[in-house]
C-alpha cells in the first residue's frame, strides 16, 4: 500500500536527498511539503523544496510556507558551511524560478482528505509541526501516524557536545510534539548518523539518466561530504540524516527500536539534550526510538529507490 506523507523540512542538503527519495519511491506518494527554518531561511527552504517539485515534474504537490523563527524568538544560526548558502550546496534554483505556494490552512485540508491514511513526517525543526497541533488540534487527532528526525540517545550531539540540531533549534515545541503526537516514532543520531552514503554509492546512483536528479546528486554531495570531512577527519561518507524517517515508512526493518517516553531540556547549556528513564524503575513508554540501524537494509533501499525514474504527476488532493 502506498504511503501518503506530508513532509516538514528545511531543505538542506539531506533534507533535498530525502524530497528526492520521497518523490522517486513508488511506496510514497508526496502529498504536500511544509517548509520552514532551519539549514536556511524559510524564504529559501520554499524555494528549494519548489525547484526540485518541479524537477521530478510534481508541480502540483502543496508547497505550505512554515515557521521562521523559534518560539524561543532567539538569533537563528544557519549552516552555510555544511549546507551552502541557498541550501543545496552548490546548485542555485533558476533566478525566473516560478512557483506557487499553498496557505498554512492546507495541512487541515490534507489531514481532513487523507485522516488515518496519513503520515506526517518532520525532519526540520519541530516549530511549524507544534503550530500545526495547536491550530488544527482536532483535525490533527485523525492522522495515522508521525515520524520525526531528531535528538540523540547515549551519544554526543551535532550543534553541541549534546544536542542533536532540530531538538535543539526549538526545544519547547519539540517537547510539544514529544508529549501531544500519537503513533510517533523517532529517528535520532543513534540511526541517521549511520546511514552514510560513499562517494562510490553516489557515483553509481549519479549514473542512471532516468531520475530527474542525475546532474545534481554528485555535487551536492561532494559540497556535503567535504564539510563532513572536515568535522569528521577519516569519515568514509556522509550521513543522510532525513532519509531515515521515510525508510523507516517504507521498512521498518531498517532499525532496531525501544519504546520510551522522551523529554528535551529548553534552557542552559545543555539545551537540546534529548532523555529517556532508563533507570531499574523507570518507565517505558509509547514512543519508538530507533536505536540501532540496519545498515544493508538502509542501503539497499536507498539505492534501490534512488536509481528509479519519476514517477506519474499527481495531483495535491
Amino acid at each position: 500500500m502506498v504511503k501518503k506523507v506530508l513532509l516538514f523540512c528545511d531543505p538542506g542538503i539531506d533534507d533535498a536527498i530525502a524530497i528526492m527519495y520521497a518523490l522517486l519511491s513508488p511506496d510514497i506518494e508526496l502529498v504536500g511539503v511544509v517548509t520552514s527554518f532551519g539549514n536556511v531561511t524559510k524564504e529559501q527552504a520554499t524555494r528549494n523544496a519548489a525547484y526540485l517539485l518541479q524537477l521530478a515534474g510534481q508541480p502540483n504537490v502543496p508547497v505550505i510556507p512554515g515557521a521562521a523563527q523559534p518560539v524561543q524568538q532567539e538569533d537563528v544560526i544557519y549552516y552555510p558551511q555544511i549546507h551552502g548558502e541557498n541550501g543545496i550546496g552548490p546548485i542555485q534554483p533558476p533566478d525566473d524560478l516560478v512557483y506557487y505556494v499553498y496557505p498554512f490552512d492546507t495541512i487541515r485540508v490534507l489531514i481532513e482528505h487523507y485522516k488515518e491514511e496519513l503520515i506526517i513526517v518532520d525532519v526540520g525543526r519541530s516549530t511549524t509541526l507544534a503550530s500545526a497541533f495547536i491550530l488544527f488540534n482536532e483535525q490533527i487527532q485523525k492522522v495515522g501516524a508521525f515520524y520525526v528526525m531528531g535528538g540523540s540517545f547515549f551519544k554526543p550531539g551535532n550543534v553541541t557536545p549534546l544536542a542533536e540540531a532540530n531538538f535543539h533549534g526549538d526545544p519547547t515545541s519539540s517537547n510539544f510534539i514529544l508529549k501531544f503526537a500519537h503513533n510517533l516514532t523517532i529517528a535520532p543520531l543513534n540511526v541517521t548518523n549511520e546511514a552514510y552514503l560513499t562517494p562510490e554509492v553516489i557515483d553509481e546512483i549519479a549514473r542512471t539518466v532516468k531520475n530527474p536528479y542525475y546532474f545534481m546528486v554528485r555535487p551536492i554531495f561532494q559540497y556535503y561530504f567535504r564539510a563532513y570531512q572536515e568535522l569528521s577527519p577519516g569519515i568514509v561518507g556522509a550521513p543522510i540524516h532525513d532519509i531515515v524517517p521515510l525508510v523507516m515508512i517504507v521498512n521498518s526493518k531498517v532499525a532496531d527500536y525501544i519504546y520510551y517516553d522522551v523529554k528535551v531540556v529548553e534552557q542552559g547549556d545543555v539545551k537540546g539534550l534529548s532523555y529517556i528513564d532508563l533507570r531499574p524503575k523507570g518507565v517505558t513508554g509509547q514512543t519508538r526510538i530507533g536505536i540501532k540501524l540496519n545498515y544493508d537494509v538502509f542501503l539497499a533501499e536507498v539505492k534501490k529507490v534512488m536509481q528509479m525514474s519519476n514517477g506519474m504527476e499527481r495531483s495535491p488532493y
